[in-house]
């Protein structure tokens, strides 16, 4: 069951794997701007948001994947990112990571978990 901090954002099954899905929550009036990226079993969930610039780091909605579907890809500037841990292996933002957000799987449902404390996720 979730809570009034927790937010549905898809089943296992609407995604691929590998495959990549964005979302956007609301918290204390801010847009919170994320995706789930589902890789040999694995999910994580990240923040939508590159360490070196900021920016978005999909091209299309969706597509946060290598063309090889291999690793996360920042479309600003081509920085790759490991899926399970965010950290980027190549390109300007090299050994910072992604913000990873807390989430939950209750059966094949995703849902993240904002703490209800933090104001700012930038």
């Amino acid at each position: 069951m979730s809570t009034a901090n927790e937010y549905f954002i898809c089943s296992l099954e609407e995604l691929d794997s590998p495959g990549s899905k964005a979302f956007s929550l609301e918290q204390h009036g801010h847009n919170i701007d994320g995706f789930v990226v589902r890789y040999k079993g694995g999910v994580s969930v990240y923040l939508n948001q590159c360490p070196h610039t900021g920016a978005s780091l999909n091209w299309q909605p969706d597509q946060f994947l290598s063309y090889d579907e291999r690793y996360i890809q920042c479309s600003i500037h081509g920085a790759i990112f490991e899926f399970h841990d965010g950290l980027c292996i190549h390109g300007p933002c090299a050994g910072q990571k992604l913000k990873k957000l807390k989430y939950r799987l209750d059966s094949d449902r995703i849902f993240v978990e904002l703490d209800p404390e933090q104001k700012n996720f930038l």
